[in-house]
């Protein structure tokens, strides 16, 4: 296990994005790192709404509520135990709340270490934890007005 040097205790940081996330602010997070010359290795999940079809009906959103006070805290102990596990320089997690339309990003996941490994293992276990743990759900607009609760998978 990597022996963290003691940091003060952070505050827990709202993860929530109104509406899709744009490109824009994805580079402009990637582009802020430029200056961390000790990392090595960056680490990105983007998930994006896909338009499946489901009982022959097209999904066209995807709609995500959540309980923001119990999903904060369950994300900053996730949040912890990743920075526990891994010797990560940084991670920054944004998930879309509202409708998002298919084709548009609704979470962004970046982890950075001075080294890939290290990076990577940390961002697909915290993709992992969050899709189980978070109470984020997401109910399924499909074209015909219809709507269904979405199963995380």
């Amino acid at each position: 296990m990597f022996e963290r040097k003691s940091m003060p205790v952070q505050k827990i940081k709202n993860i929530f994005y109104q509406g899709a996330i744009p490109a824009l602010f994805i580079a402009e997070s990637i582009e802020k790192h430029k200056t961390q010359t000790a990392i090595g290795g960056h680490s990105i999940f983007l998930g994006q709404i896909r338009a499946d079809e489901k009982d022959g009906k097209k999904i066209s959103a995807i709609e995500y509520s959540t309980y923001e006070q119990m999903a904060l805290e369950k994300m900053h102990a996730i949040r912890e135990d990743i920075f526990e596990k891994y010797p990560l320089a940084c991670m920054h997690v944004y998930h879309s709340l509202g409708k998002i339309n298919a084709g548009e990003i609704c979470f962004f996941v970046f982890t950075s270490s001075a080294h890939r490994k290290a990076a990577i293992d940390a961002c697909q276990e915290t993709v992992e934890r969050i899709k189980t743990e978070l109470p984020i759900w997401g109910k399924e607009l499909f074209e015909d007005d219809t709507h269904q609760w979405k199963e995380n998978k």
